[in-house]
């Protein structure tokens, strides 16, 4: 018996799909298991054109076998098997698909696209990743149609040898010799039924063909008739063989064959969730990608959802045979919430099948998937507004922060399913809502910043909005103001703060009265910008106040939430923003007035007044006193 070299730098490249090619050692199996589905379905096929091909086809199934004791692993088939020119053509030369090579002359027998062909296999490396856990491989296989037999057996790249022998039934058998174990390696837990069953569920719970293994159970003794009261049960063993995959997956059953419990209980039991999804979408697409998905809206975020390890993405299948856990370019960052399966033949994968190419079908695929969740969530906007508003409790923010990324790239996909509180209807309602209660003579969509709803309506700011009878949208997240100022406009209505100045209209006699107030209190403004020196850039007449005495804002473009927002996060950037700070007051109000006068009698205590209106606008707008036991000094002395 002689040892053959394979037909490549044998080495080196062996060496190569072991070692580099899988991340998980465990995926041996699953490439075992798609090669022997792969050969059943070759036989199927020839099959249909040689008469001389009988098939069963309830007899064409996979079993395991394993064996702690030899510390053997078997794969058997009972598919097309291989002849001795097979067996060195395919497994001598790494990298040879025989698989590919099938589909390719199928195809062109049938006249038919290769991608018509539902093949696993195509790279012929899976094989090889035996050797990932295995000392030795030996493959015993009989072609159907053939009396012969083969085995070819190998110990890794120093060669191979294959020999006649003896098969009774066509199909292949591969037997494994595991490595010993090792501190970094377990390679004893492929031989335990219960980590085979859960590996076949993992991987190839959707192959079209039985996965079987003979498990032994323990079950209790029937009772005898004549036993006293003192018997005790007794146990016995036995084996049964067992099915560990379901072989039809859901999402390739038509939608009106699968009622909405089995939906649910396969997204409970596969993600774990105890409460039902909010929403399901299956999909079966047609055209330039053929693929099915079954997609879910969960009710509630998970419990690492919001943990920066957090890993987006959908299971992919390719032909029933699972490829990746999570790929993420399925599904984009503003709906990494949903959790599902796609399934297609059309994927370019790499030569290890454990990631994805990008390619062109991944992008459509993915855009597709895109349309379809917003679609659905819009549906339950509209005719399920208690769902939804549970669906945004959960997920509003990720959605606003969708609108957000790439510099507003997604905000026109987003922004139909936005919602915010309203002012005037004391509910969440969604941007077209707002633009259709809009009145004749409102110019802009309001909105304005607050830690709740009820802390803005007493915003000084927004009193002269409200008295104009006009809504104001409520932003109570950090990210608000920036969604506002991404989205920028509304079916031409353009976004507008409360607090900006020029949030209503001004008339040429209203902005000379102004120029007069500032002019007549330019003595005022002047004192008070002496008093508290760098606190403020300026002290300003202001134009957004109606009764309220005192308010803060900001010289430029950003407002005092973002000023806020960026005390929390960049504390660096804050205080280049806090030299920015304006106080505005209300010459009209009595503050002012106590101020003026004491300005003319006290200027000791107008210097008290300035620190006080200050800090009053500092609490009006959320922000932190800088010395709160300065703030009650100054309080209590001007009580005495």
């Amino acid at each position: 018996m002689e040892k053959q070299q394979f037909k490549t730098e044998s080495k080196r490249i062996l060496d190569l799909m072991i070692n580099s090619i899988y991340t998980h050692k465990e995926i041996f199996l699953r490439e075992l298991i798609s090669n022997a589905s792969d050969a059943m379905d070759k036989l199927a096929y020839k099959s249909l054109t040689d008469d001389k091909l009988a098939v069963d086809r309830a007899k064409l199934e996979i079993v395991l076998i394993p064996d702690k004791s030899a510390r053997t692993l078997t794969v058997k088939d009972s598919g097309v098997g291989m002849t001795k020119e097979e067996l060195e053509a395919n497994l001598g030369t790494i990298a040879r698909s025989g698989s590919l090579q099938f589909k390719q002359e199928m195809a062109k027998a049938e006249g038919v696209e290769e991608s018509d062909l539902d093949i696993i296999g195509q790279f012929g490396v899976g094989f090889y990743s035996a050797f990932m856990v295995a000392d030795t491989v030996t493959v015993t296989s009989r072609a159907a149609g053939s009396e012969e037999a083969w085995c070819w057996a190998s110990s890794g790249a120093d060669g191979y040898t294959l020999t006649p022998c003896e098969k009774a039934e066509p199909g292949t058998e591969i037997v494994m010799v595991l490595k010993p174990d090792s501190e970094e390696d377990k390679f004893e837990q492929f031989l335990d039924p219960d980590e085979l069953d859960a590996l076949v569920k993992k991987y190839s719970d959707y192959v079209h063909y039985p996965i079987k293994m003979e498990r032994t159970r323990t079950r209790q003794k029937e009772k005898p008739a004549d036993a006293g009261e003192d018997y005790k049960p007794e146990y016995e063993t036995y084996n049964e063989w067992e099915t560990l995959n379901s072989m039809v997956p859901l999402w390739q059953r038509p939608k009106s064959e699968v009622k909405s419990e089995e939906y649910h209980d396969f997204y409970k039991e596969k993600y774990g969730d105890w409460e039902d999804p909010l929403a399901v979408i299956h999909i079966s697409a047609e055209g330039a990608v053929e693929y099915k998905a079954m997609l879910y809206v969960p009710a509630h975020p998970s419990y690492d959802f919001n943990a920066r390890d957090f890993e987006k993405g959908l299971q992919l299948y390719s032909s029933g045979v699972m490829i990746m856990d999570k790929c993420p370019d399925l599904v984009p960052n503003h709906f990494r919430f949903v959790r599902g399966v796609v399934d297609s033949a059309d994927f370019s994968l790499n030569i290890s099948r454990e990631m994805l190419q990008h390619t062109r079908q991944l992008k459509v695929v993915a855009t597709n998937l895109e349309k379809k969740i917003k679609a659905e969530l819009l549906r339950i906007l509209k005719d399920d507004r208690e769902k939804y508003e549970k669906f945004w409790k959960g997920f509003g923010l990720t959605l606003k922060l969708g609108a957000l990324a790439d510099y507003g790239a997604h905000k026109d996909l987003l922004q139909d399913l936005l919602l915010f509180w309203s002012s005037k209807e004391n509910k969440l309602v969604t941007l077209a809502e707002y633009v259709s209660r809009m009145s004749e003579d409102q110019k802009y969509i309001y909105y304005a910043s607050g830690e709740t709803p009820a802390q803005i309506a007493r915003l000084p700011q927004v009193e002269r909005i409200t008295d104009k009878g006009y809504e104001i949208l409520c932003l109570t997240d950090e990210p608000d103001e920036f969604v506002m100022q991404a989205l920028h406009e509304l079916d031409g209505r353009a976004l507008k703060s409360a607090a900006d100045p020029d949030a209503l209209p001004e008339s040429d006699e209203e902005k000379a009265a102004a120029e007069k107030k500032t002019e007549e209190n330019k003595d005022v403004l002047d004192f008070v910008k002496e008093a508290l020196g760098d606190k403020i850039k300026e002290a300003r007449i202001s134009k957004i106040l109606k009764s309220g005495a005192v308010c803060l804002s900001l010289d430029g473009p950003f407002s005092i939430e973002m000023a806020k927002y960026f005390m929390k996060m960049e504390p660096d950037s804050a205080k280049e923003l806090q030299g920015g700070r304006i106080l505005e007051l209300n010459p009209d109000s009595g503050a002012f007035a106590a101020l003026r006068a004491a300005m003319d009698g006290d200027r000791e205590r107008a210097k008290q007044y300035a620190e006080l209106l200050y800090h009053q606008a500092l609490l009006i707008a959320g922000l932190p006193l800088e010395d709160p036991v300065a703030y009650s000094e100054l309080v209590c002395s001007l009580m005495n």
